[in-house]
């Protein structure tokens, strides 16, 4: 048997920032590119989780990490996140936009203050931190950005003020790949599907429901289960490596297949 050599992903020494990265699908990220040897900057608005985090990077990678306490929905937010990542870690050269949230289940329910309030928890601080680290990343020669949307950014279903901003996310994506590949910069879309993990949203309603949600699960997923915050993680991984090099303007589905699209 051949021995396998390992992928070399050429992410050590790289300073990456994560958004909404204190629990689930953010905090998996930050770790698996602290393994890689990324220094990572988490950030979320509670304090608790994002030390406890923090302490889990440490243990993962090198670093030195960075943890900010910082709501990154407003503009005072944002410059924090960025400024500090630049002033202590020395630069950026990854960002992850996984900060965001849901909204009301059904149309008639979602007012124009309901899309408003999930375009700002979801598209508005994705493209303010993209601005914003674009000059870090010139300055630095390149660098990768990922949206983290969801499989309804890719196709209809989810909450209606969230399937709009996840599929604004997924377009905007494109359209700053175009733009910005002239200064080796990178930008794509990742588009979860549902994804357990404790204290999330799906761990809540399996407990509240489990004969529905098992119902649910053999419906709607070939394999059966929910995906896994770290399944996400490896794919943002790749896309943030030079392995990636030739991708740009991609969504990429990490969905176990329980998307529709083409």
């Amino acid at each position: 048997m051949v021995a396998l050599t390992p992928m070399e992903l050429e992410l050590a020494g790289k300073v990456g920032i994560v958004t909404g990265s204190s629990r689930g699908i953010g905090r998996a990220i930050a770790l698996a590119l602290a393994e890689e040897g990324v220094r990572v900057t988490t950030c979320a608005r509670g304090k608790q989780d994002l030390v406890s985090t923090r302490g889990d990077l440490q243990r993962a990678g090198p670093g030195p990490h960075l943890a900010v306490q910082a709501d990154v929905t407003t503009e005072e937010g944002t410059s924090e996140v960025v400024s500090r990542t630049v002033s202590e870690l020395g630069g950026v050269d990854l960002l992850v936009n996984n900060v965001g949230g849901s909204g009301a289940r059904h149309f008639d329910d979602a007012d124009e203050a309901d899309f408003r309030a999930t375009l700002d928890r979801n598209f508005w601080p994705a493209l303010r931190m993209s601005r914003r680290v674009l000059p870090e990343m010139r300055a630095r020669g390149g660098g990768a950005i990922v949206m983290i949307t969801s499989v309804w950014g890719r196709e209809s279903g989810g909450a209606p003020g969230y399937n709009v901003a996840k599929a604004a996310e997924i377009s905007l994506a494109k359209a700053m790949a175009r733009d910005v590949a002239k200064d080796n910069i990178r930008v794509n879309s990742v588009a979860p599907g549902s994804i357990w993990f404790p204290g999330g949203g799906w761990a809540r309603r399996q407990a509240a429901d489990p004969q529905g949600i098992a119902d649910f699960l053999r419906r709607d997923f070939p394999f059966g289960r929910f995906g896994r915050p770290e399944e996400v993680a490896s794919a943002v991984v790749f896309l943030c490596s030079a392995k990636a090099s030739w991708i740009t303007g991609a969504c990429l589905p990490v969905d176990g297949g329980q998307g529709r699209a083409f």
